[in-house]
């Protein structure tokens, strides 16, 4: 007899749900072409903390597990994900962004990495000229 390991329904020896999320739309999934690395990632952003701007090698998949998380993105269009929410960071520097934790509690991310074999996480980018405009 084997159990379901791909419901979250009661509590089975050596099963962790770490995060779950939900998407406010479809998820855009492109791996990279070639050898992929999958990382596993868990990020905590304390309150009045930021990313830097930056962007990433290969896409994001985030769940927000606490707090809210406020995006500025490339365009600076805004974007809040909050506790449940799912989303997709694009590959590229094209798609730099920054994030904020504006609220009173930890921002907690967990987030699944699909980058080229050996890519770093991120990598620090410059405030785009929109950006410059509202600071």
């Amino acid at each position: 007899m084997g159990i379901d390991i791909c419901t979250d329904r009661g509590t089975h020896p050596g099963q962790t749900l770490v995060a779950k999320g939900t998407s406010s739309g479809t998820l855009r999934i492109k791996p990279p072409k070639g050898r992929t690395d999958v990382v596993f990632r868990t990020v905590t952003l304390a309150p009045g903390d930021s990313t830097g701007w930056h962007h990433h090698p290969g896409q994001i998949i985030a769940v927000v597990q606490s707090g809210t998380l406020t995006r500025v993105l490339h365009d600076c269009t805004v974007e809040t994900a909050s506790a449940g929410d799912a989303f997709v960071e694009p590959a590229g520097s094209r798609n730099r962004h920054i994030g904020y934790n504006f609220g009173s509690e930890p921002v907690v991310l967990h987030m699944t990495c699909l980058l080229p074999q050996d890519a770093p996480l991120a990598i620090a980018a410059e405030a785009p000229d929109c950006a410059l405009r509202l600071s």
